[in-house]
């Protein structure tokens, strides 16, 4: 038998020094986004996190509840793939689970992602790390661990996927429910910053299949290039929303939140009623960004599916005791929020209707 030639995991197409390199590359980043509360362990296999309940911390937790998300991004990473653009979808990465988290009423503490590759180029991982990075500081949440895989098998070149998961916590007695709900209550919507990071698949339809067109195409009625509008990060309500429920007790003045995901605003918004409440929305009294009117001609696409798949300009929802709306608004203004009252509850069984 002939003598078999050594093979190492380089030609496997998987690399060592590749993934040391990045390592290196991204702690920075990383490092940046730490609270008092990450715990410093040399050569570790995981994060550590104080969860500490005293006064140097923003909340003297007696009762806490842990709360976890996890997400990615979905087909918006191919745009930054045409586009070959990284640093923005780690952001939309960590909006998609802290904005789910925070409608518990949940402090964000920490974020950890995954990120899978075709090849493990360690400028392109800081890219992504750089995102999501962003993404935690812009939501007081700390960086503590990740994985970055490379497997060639599995992703074609220049394929890549990502995930997040974020774990956030609070106060048991503060957890939000429907049931101090009643007929009468407010529903104030806040802007997104775009499409978001849902419905990507029909919107590829629409621009790429259907149009034709490319990223670098200038588009009269968005004001700037295609790929521009879409790869436009999600907006992350972490901050302003903890500044709400700080001032305004939940489920006293502040009785449901909704973060505005796939199934937009019809979809998402039954979730926190109960089944018991209907919301009746005024679609004119807010602002629907040039992106969506694009979508609905260019597909063309009616205007129920426009609502069923997008956010349609509102990606966060929260109703409010009415005597403390306009209080609330003006805080939201105060923390950078563009705030809407887009309606009210009534007793129904759980369904939205938009005039």
């Amino acid at each position: 038998m002939s003598k078999k030639e050594a093979i190492t995991y380089q030609q496997s197409g998987v690399s060592i020094e590749a993934n040391d390199e990045m390592v290196d590359l991204i702690s920075e980043n990383v490092k940046r986004t730490y609270s008092p509360r990450v715990m410093h362990l040399q050569n570790g296999f995981a994060g550590l996190f104080r969860l500490d309940n005293d006064a140097k911390f923003k909340r003297n937790y007696k009762n806490p509840v842990l709360v976890a998300c996890t997400d990615g991004v979905g087909t918006k990473i191919k745009v930054a793939a045409m586009m070959q653009k990284y640093d923005t979808v780690g952001i939309d990465l960590v909006a998609m689970s802290v904005n789910d988290l925070i409608v518990q009423g949940a402090e964000p503490l920490f974020f950890l992602d995954y990120v899978a590759v075709n090849k493990l180029v360690p400028s392109l991982i800081n890219q992504f790390v750089k995102g999501i990075a962003d993404g935690c500081v812009m939501s007081d949440c700390s960086l503590i661990g990740g994985e970055t895989a490379e497997m060639p098998a599995i992703y074609t070149e220049g394929e890549f996927d990502l995930a997040g998961f974020a774990v956030g916590v609070i106060e048991k007695d503060n957890l939000p429910t429907p049931d101090n709900i009643v007929d009468g209550d407010v529903v104030i919507g806040l802007a997104s910053s775009g499409i978001h990071s849902n419905g990507y698949a029909l919107v590829r339809q629409i621009c790429f299949e259907r149009e034709g067109l490319k990223c670098s195409d200038h588009i009269d009625l968005l004001g700037e290039t295609l790929g521009e509008a879409l790869l436009r990060p999600t907006k992350i309500y972490a901050k302003s929303i903890m500044a709400m429920i700080d001032k305004y007790p939940l489920n006293n003045v502040v009785k449901a939140m909704a973060h505005i995901t796939g199934g937009g605003l019809v979809g998402n918004i039954p979730r926190v009623l109960g089944g018991k409440f209907d919301a009746y929305l005024d679609s004119s009294k807010w602002q629907v960004p040039a992106i969506f009117q694009y979508m609905q001609q260019a597909g063309p696409v009616e205007m129920e599916e426009m609502y069923r798949v997008f956010n349609m300009g509102i990606g966060y929802v929260v109703v409010v005791k009415p005597s403390e709306a306009a209080g609330i608004m003006e805080l939201l203004k105060a923390n950078g929020e563009t705030a809407y009252q887009i309606g009210e509850v009534k007793t129904g069984t759980g369904k939205v209707v938009i005039s």
